[in-house]
C-alpha cells in the first residue's frame, strides 16, 4: 500500500510502498477514503523539516531539553546517534480521516466490514491507503453524513474539547483568537451553543468566512474592530472566555486576551502559541487560564488508547470517541458546516506536490483533503441514499359526472390562497365555491366574506363526507400538504395540492397508496410555471429540439421576514423543499423528461444552492437557488440552448428566442402584467375535473419532480450525486 512519509533530517516528503498494517485484536483496519490535512499541526511540521539543525533546535526546545538529559545520562556519542537515528527515519504525517471498515479484529463488536468509520490518532489515523485503528480511537459515521466531512472527526474533536474547556454559557460572548481551521470550528460550535462570537485574525478571508459562519463580528487584532466590537456585545465589560486558537512565535494572542476579557473570565489555550503570561493583567483580573488537551480525556494514555479501556461514563462523560462520535452527529444534524472550509481536494498521489504548494504558499487553504481513489467512490455510494421514483399502478374507478358547476372546497386560506388562487376563481363561471376549512374559525370566515363561499368550517371530515363537492383545494403549510391529499384522495375527490406534494419519500408512497386503494388519480400539483402564457409561447417558437439540451434557471429568491414559518425547517422542510418543484417541475417540462440522476451543492446552511439535473438524453438543467442576491436583481432568470438555438426569460416580463446570428422573436409585457401561470393552470384544472379528462400533468411526472427535489436534500447529506431510479 501506500502510504505519505517525511524524513524529519532532511525535510524529503515522499509517498512510499510500505506493508499493509496487520488486524490487530482490539480494532480494525480501515481503508481511507479520504484524510485530512491540518494546515496548522501538519505544515508547522513539514516546515521546521525544512530548517536546519540549529534552527530545529530553536522551533523545539522540548526535545533539546530531552538530548540533554540524555547526554548526562548515556554521554555525547551514544545520544548523538540516537538523536540522528530518529532524525534521518521516515515518519508519518496525518491524523484525521474517513474510511471503510475492511476487516474487523478479534474482541470488536458494534462494527462490521463495509461500515464507514472516522478515525483519529497521528498513528492510527495516517496519510496512508489502510490502518489499523484501537477501537477507542474510531466512530462509525451517521447515515447521510458525506464522508469527506466526516474526515474532519478528528480536528472537530479538538475544537470540541476546546470549547468543552470554556464551559460556555447561553447568552456570554467569546472571543476566538485565530481563525484557521480549528478557529473556524471553534467559531460554529460556540454559535450552536448560544454564545455570540468575535473573531480575530489578520487574514481578512478568514474573518469573513468566520463572519458567514456565524461570529457576531471579525477583525484584524491589529486594529480597533475587535476592541469596539467587543465593547458593543459586552458594553465595556469585557468577554466571558477566550479561546486561543492561533499559532506562531507572537505573544499579542496572550496580551489580547488579558485586555479584552473580564475580571474572572475563562482564556482557553486550544493552538500552539507563545504563552509568556503578562503576571499583571492576568492577575489583576485573576483569570482562569485553562488548557484544552488534544481530542479530550484518553489523550495520551496507552490504556485507554491502544488496550480499549473506556472509561466510566458516570466519571468521564467525554472521551476522545465520546467527542469523536459528538462532532460528527453535529455535523449530520447540520450544526456544523465543513462544507465551507474545504480550500481543495487533493487525489492521493499528488500528496508531495500539495504538500509543497502548502508550504511555499502558492495554495492558500484552512482545509485540504487528501482523495483516494479506489474507496472514495464505494464510500460516497455507500453513504448516498437512493431515492426511489415510485411506480404509478392504478385502476381508475369510473368517472363521477360533475354538476355543470364545479363545486370546491378549500382547505387553507392563507395569504397565497387568498392572493393568487382565489381571486381567479372567484370570477370564473361554472365555478362555485361551496365549503372553505380552516383552523381557526375567524379565517374561514373572513376568506367566507372575501370570496364568496357558501359555508365556513374548521371540520375537515364533513368536507370530505359531502359528495356534492367535486375538488378539494390542499392550500395549507407544507407539513400536512401529503396526509390532506391523501384523505381527499380516498375521500374521491378530485385535488390541487400546492407544492409540495411531500416532503419525505414515505409521504409520497402514501400519497400514492391512496391512489391505488381508491383508483382516484384525480392529482394536481399547483407547479404553474409551466402554464406561463409568455414561456409557452416562447417555447413554441423555439421548437422541437433533436440533439441534447442545456437550460440555465436562476432563482433569485431574496431573504425571508424573520419569523416566517418557512424557517421551521425541523416541521416544514427546507425552503427549497417548499418551492424547488417549482422549477424542477418547469425545466422537465421544457425538457419532456423527467430528471434520472440530482447534484447538488450548497453554501453555509443550505442557504444558496445549486442543483444540476441529468435527463435520459444527455441534456442537463442547472439551478441557481439564492437568497442572498439584492432586491433589485429579476427574481428568475432562465436559458435554454440546444441545437444552435437560444430561449432566454426574464421574470416572465420578457422572453427571446434566436435562431443562429439573430433574434428570432421578442415579446415583452409590462412588470404588472407579470404572469406566472396560475389563472391558465386552474382553468386546466376545472376543465378536467368538469369533463372527466386527463389531468393538466400526468401523475408519473408529479411524482418524478417530487422525487427530484427530496434528492435536492439527500444530495447535499451525502455529498454526492443521487440517482433517481424507478421503484421496484
Amino acid at each position: 500500500m501506500k502510504q505519505v512519509v517525511q524524513n524529519y533530517k532532511s525535510g524529503e516528503l515522499a509517498v512510499l510502498d510500505v506493508p499493509v498494517p496487520g488486524c490487530k485484536p482490539g480494532g480494525v483496519l480501515v481503508r481511507s477514503a479520504y484524510s485530512l490535512i491540518s494546515t496548522g499541526t501538519e505544515l508547522m511540521k513539514v516546515s521546521e523539516a525544512g530548517m536546519s539543525m540549529l534552527g530545529k533546535a530553536r522551533s523545539r526546545p522540548d526535545q533539546v531539553a530531552k538530548v540533554m538529559q540524555s547526554v548526562a545520562t548515556n554521554g555525547v556519542p551514544a545520544t548523538y546517534r540516537k538523536v540522528m537515528g530518529k532524525l534521518d527515519s521516515y515518519t508519518p504525517l496525518g491524523y484525521s480521516l474517513c474510511g471503510v471498515v475492511e476487516q474487523v479484529g478479534a474482541g470488536i463488536d458494534g462494527v462490521q466490514v463495509g461500515d464507514l468509520v472516522a478515525c483519529a490518532g497521528n498513528e492510527h489515523a495516517l496519510h496512508a491507503e489502510l490502518n489499523w485503528v484501537p477501537k477507542n480511537l474510531y466512530a462509525r459515521v451517521p447515515d447521510g453524513l458525506a464522508p469527506r466531512h466526516a474526515a474532519f472527526g478528528t480536528v472537530g474533536s479538538i475544537a470540541l474539547q476546546g470549547v468543552r474547556r470554556g464551559e460556555p454559557q447561553l447568552g456570554e460572548v467569546a472571543l476566538v483568537i485565530g481563525l484557521g481551521l480549528i478557529g473556524q470550528l471553534v467559531v460554529q460550535l460556540l454559535a450552536a451553543s448560544g454564545v455570540r462570537v468575535v473573531g480575530a485574525d489578520p487574514d481578512p478571508v478568514r474573518c469573513e468566512l468566520a463572519a458567514r459562519l456565524g461570529a457576531a463580528a471579525c477583525g484584524d487584532p491589529a486594529s480597533a474592530a475587535v476592541e469596539t466590537a467587543v465593547a458593543e456585545l459586552t458594553g465595556g465589560l469585557g468577554v466571558d472566555q477566550v479561546y486561543l486558537a492561533a499559532g506562531g512565535g507572537s505573544n499579542q494572542p496572550v496580551e489580547l486576551a488579558a485586555r479584552l476579557c473580564r475580571d474572572r473570565g475563562r482564556v482557553i489555550d486550544i493552538g500552539k502559541c507563545r504563552l509568556d503570561l503578562p503576571w499583571n493583567a492576568y492577575y489583576e483580573k485573576e483569570l482562569d487560564v485553562r488548557f484544552s488537551r488534544s481530542y479530550g480525556p484518553g489523550r495520551y494514555d496507552p490504556e485507554y488508547e491502544l488496550e480499549g479501556r473506556d472509561y466510566p461514563i458516570g466519571y468521564v462523560r467525554w472521551t476522545e470517541r465520546r467527542n469523536l462520535a459528538c462532532f460528527l452527529d453535529l455535523l449530520a444534524r447540520g450544526s456544523v458546516d465543513v462544507e465551507p472550509l474545504i480550500s481543495h481536494v487533493a487525489d492521493f498521489d499528488d500528496a508531495v506536490e500539495t504538500y509543497q504548494s502548502l508550504k511555499d504558499g502558492d495554495r492558500k487553504a484552512v482545509a485540504v483533503l487528501f482523495r483516494y481513489p479506489r474507496q472514495t467512490a464505494e464510500a460516497e455510494e455507500a453513504k448516498a441514499p437512493a431515492v426511489a421514483v415510485p411506480s404509478v399502478n392504478v385502476k381508475p374507478a369510473p368517472a363521477r359526472a360533475a354538476n355543470s358547476s364545479v363545486r370546491l372546497a378549500f382547505v387553507g386560506a392563507g395569504n397565497y390562497a387568498t392572493s393568487m388562487l382565489l381571486p381567479h376563481l372567484a370570477q370564473r363561471d361554472g365555478v362555485e365555491l361551496s365549503t372553505v376549512v380552516t383552523t381557526t374559525a375567524l379565517s374561514a370566515a373572513n376568506a367566507q366574506r372575501k370570496f364568496g363561499f357558501a359555508e365556513a368550517t374548521t371540520d375537515l371530515d364533513a368536507v370530505l363526507g359531502d359528495k356534492s363537492i367535486d375538488a378539494v383545494f390542499v392550500v395549507t403549510r407544507h407539513s400536512s400538504h401529503a396526509e390532506l391529499t391523501r384523505k381527499a384522495l380516498l375521500a374521491g375527490k378530485a385535488v390541487f395540492v400546492e407544492k409540495p406534494l411531500a416532503l419525505t419519500e414515505d409521504e409520497l408512497a402514501g400519497v400514492l397508496a391512496a391512489v391505488e386503494e381508491s383508483g382516484n388519480d384525480r392529482l394536481q400539483v399547483g407547479f404553474n410555471r409551466r402554464f406561463a402564457p409568455l414561456l409557452r409561447e416562447a417555447r413554441q417558437r423555439f421548437g422541437t429540439r433533436t440533439g441534447p439540451a442545456h437550460l440555465r434557471y436562476l432563482v433569485n429568491a431574496g431573504r425571508l421576514d424573520h419569523g416566517s414559518w418557512y424557517l421551521r425547517q425541523g416541521t416544514e422542510g427546507s425552503r427549497f423543499a417548499g418551492e424547488g418543484g417549482h422549477f424542477i417541475d418547469t425545466a422537465s417540462w421544457l425538457l419532456d423528461a423527467d430528471p434520472v440522476s440530482v447534484y447538488a451543492t450548497a453554501t453555509s446552511g443550505n442557504e444558496d444552492l445549486q442543483v444540476v439535473l441529468r435527463y435520459p438524453d444527455g441534456s442537463t438543467a442547472t439551478l441557481g437557488y439564492v437568497t442572498s442576491g439584492p432586491s433589485g436583481f429579476p427574481k428568475e432568470t432562465l436559458d435554454l440552448i440546444a441545437d444552435g438555438r437560444a430561449l432566454r426569460l426574464d421574470d416572465f416580463v420578457r422572453a427571446t428566442v434566436y435562431d443562429g446570428r439573430r433574434r428570432q422573436w421578442v415579446s415583452s409585457r409590462l412588470p404588472k402584467a407579470r404572469d406566472k401561470g396560475q389563472n391558465a393552470e386552474l382553468a386546466a384544472f376545472i376543465k378536467a375535473v368538469r369533463s372527466g379528462g386527463p389531468m393538466p400533468v400526468p401523475l408519473e411526472s408529479l411524482v418524478a419532480t417530487t422525487a427530484a427535489t427530496l434528492a435536492v436534500q439527500a444530495g447535499l447529506a451525502a455529498g454526492a450525486p443521487v440517482t433517481l431510479a424507478e421503484a421496484r
